[in-house]
């Protein structure tokens, strides 16, 4: 049995996906706005995580090497946390670090 991996269509980097799924302009461009809504939201709650984390290491006066043994991940994960990127972390591991050093978050609705 083989398994079919030919790449049959590339979306291009910031064309509106929900246009190229067949939605009508005004729906795909509703889903859109919400799809960047949702993401930029996204971003600000781990940028917060992440400001915690590099508080507490600055005031620690922790070297990285010294963060990243307390937090159980690499040297370069901690540069990566401090220098925000976003990208390489989920909430999961943000908030297991937050509590491991004894800053549990507590998640407010309404």
């Amino acid at each position: 049995m083989s398994i079919d991996t030919e790449i049959r269509h590339v979306t291009k980097a910031g064309s509106n996906i929900f246009l190229e799924l067949g939605f009508d302009a005004v729906e795909a461009e509703q889903f859109q706005a919400e799809l960047q809504q949702h993401v930029n939201n996204t971003i600000v709650l781990k940028e917060q995580l992440m400001t915690e984390l590099a508080q507490w290491i600055a005031d620690n006066h922790l070297k990285q090497i010294e963060a990243a043994e307390i937090l159980h991940v690499s040297r370069p994960r901690i540069s990566d946390l401090v220098n925000k990127k976003v990208n390489k972390f989920t909430f999961d591991t943000l908030l297991s670090m937050l509590n491991r050093v004894g800053k549990p978050v507590r998640l407010v609705i309404g």
